[in-house]
């Protein structure tokens, strides 16, 4: 069995009202509304169905809650109208999809902490979040009442990339990133710059049930190591008006080891051949889940599970591998037995 750990749709309630008060948001909302596989449940099935021995975790897509809702009365009933759909609708489709990711937004008043139990408690696997919160990052103090929750849930948190075209490549001389480089480069950037935030600010230190799966391999961070590792060893050595020297010293173990070590990631890598072996060589087995990020691919929905299944084919891992990559690693970081 090939259980599929990040994949996104919209249950129908809640698509239907976030067309109603933000169908027309930009960039990634372009791409969303030209994929049926994201809010047509039929179009859905047939692309789980058109693989054998394959099922999906179900998570919310785009965009931040944090960017379309006025009021923290509107985020709370849009988070929960989104959630209790993905219960509704995995009930009815279990065979199909076995799990959902709740999402949750940390800008609501409690950081999203009480949403988060209600939603574990009502069957999610883990939750959702997104790399920033308009710009701030999820380091921030505000932000803390979270990461105390679920150190104390031990549940994992799914970690999204979020960065639009309104977040310029060059500041001083642009007002926008241009060639979508928001997305094709920004993205991996941001998941490796919220995983150094994560470290450095001693939120994994200090919280140390935590369980994060990152997106995308997490981004730039495999190709990164040296960087990483030798690079960030000497890290204060280039800069004149922090102590970053006394910070990293205070840390508990090395600054790679936090990300070879306590950070999960995922396998979707939109069909890059390179990218998968690299992030497979970079993470411990234990550390890898299979996905494929559907339906975000050429095809709407069918090429990248079956690109994502031929390379990881291709590549001939052993068998006791496969399986822990498959599905037995997602169901040890979610505590559930996903495979019947």
């Amino acid at each position: 069995m090939r259980i599929d750990a990040y994949t996104h749709f919209f249950p129908k309630k809640f698509f239907d009202k976030l067309m109603e008060i933000a169908g027309d948001y930009k960039d990634m909302g372009k791409r969303v509304r030209s994929l049926p596989a994201l809010y047509d449940l039929d179009v859905r099935k047939k692309i789980v169905d058109g693989h054998k021995d394959y099922q999906q975790i179900l998570s919310y897509p785009q965009p931040p809650f944090e960017s379309f809702c006025k009021t923290p009365q509107q985020l709370d009933e849009m988070i929960r109208l989104c959630n209790d759909g993905f219960v509704e609708l995995c009930d009815k489709e279990k065979d199909r999809f076995p799990g959902w990711v709740a999402q949750v937004a940390l800008g609501a008043p409690d950081a999203g902490a009480g949403e988060a139990e209600r939603a574990i408690k009502n069957g999610a696997l883990g939750v959702q979040i997104y790399t920033n919160v308009l710009g701030k990052p999820i380091d921030s103090p505000e932000y803390l009442p979270f990461w105390k929750k679920m150190n104390e849930l031990g549940k994992p948190i799914w970690i999204h990339p979020a960065r639009g075209a309104d977040t310029p490549d060059y500041p001083l001389a642009e007002k926008k990133s241009l060639y979508e480089i928001w997305w094709t480069l920004g993205w991996s950037y941001e998941t490796a710059c919220a995983m150094t935030r994560l470290v450095y600010s001693r939120i994994m230190d200090n919280h140390p049930n935590l369980k994060i799966i990152t997106h995308h391999f997490g981004g730039i961070v495999p190709m990164l190591e040296g960087r990483l590792g030798p690079g960030n060893d000497v890290m204060g050595s280039r800069t004149s008006d922090e102590d970053y020297v006394a910070l990293r010293k205070s840390l508990k173990k090395r600054p790679l080891d936090y990300f070879k070590q306590d950070f999960w990631a995922d396998t979707a890598v939109f069909g890059g051949k390179p990218a998968t072996k690299c992030g497979l060589e970079f993470y411990p087995l234990e550390k890898i889940v299979f996905a494929s990020d559907c339906p975000f691919d050429p095809e709407g929905g069918t090429m990248y599970p079956r690109q994502t299944l031929e390379i990881l084919d291709s590549l001939n891992i052993p068998k006791a591998d496969r399986e822990a990559i498959d599905y037995k690693n997602l169901e040890k970081v979610t505590g559930v037995k996903l495979v019947k």
